[in-house]
């Protein structure tokens, strides 16, 4: 049996590495992730689930609805953050106006919505603000350097 050593197990030797180094800067911008796209996913997971959490789903069908379809767009918004970032990053500020429109929905399309229900409404609506502000953040970053 040959003696082979893994104790080398980085890839700072490898002919590519510079190349490869470059292009996962150009294509990732110097971002992290998993620091915001993966809050936004779930925070579109729990909005779309939130009709079922909470219990309004027989008193507040269009809300319902409406939570539904919002959190699905705010998770697919995620997923593309992900996968393709330097073409998504630009609809950083449409998250802003859909968490806006979260918290307004409350009024706009529920009838006489309870505490519970509007408080759920205002915390995923203003953090979907909040995440949308740093993915708009950190593509202006990108963009600058």
């Amino acid at each position: 049996m040959s003696k082979v050593s893994h104790a080398r197990s980085d890839i700072s030797g490898h002919p590519d590495a510079s190349e490869m180094r470059a292009r996962y800067d150009r294509v990732m911008g110097g971002r992290d992730v998993a620091l915001v796209d993966a809050p936004v996913f779930l925070v579109g997971l729990y909005c779309a689930v939130s009709p079922w959490v909470l219990h309004f789903t027989a008193n507040q069908s269009a809300l319902a609805t409406h939570n539904l379809v919002m959190g699905i767009a705010i998770a697919v918004l995620a997923l593309g953050f992900t996968v393709m970032p330097e073409r998504m990053y630009g609809l950083s500020w449409a998250m802003c106006a859909m968490g806006a429109w979260v918290i307004v929905s409350t009024w706009v399309v529920g009838s006489s919505p309870d505490t519970g229900i509007v408080l759920n409404n205002i915390i995923v609506g203003g953090l979907t603000v909040l995440l949308g502000m740093a993915c708009a953040g950190a593509a202006a970053r990108s963009r600058s350097t």
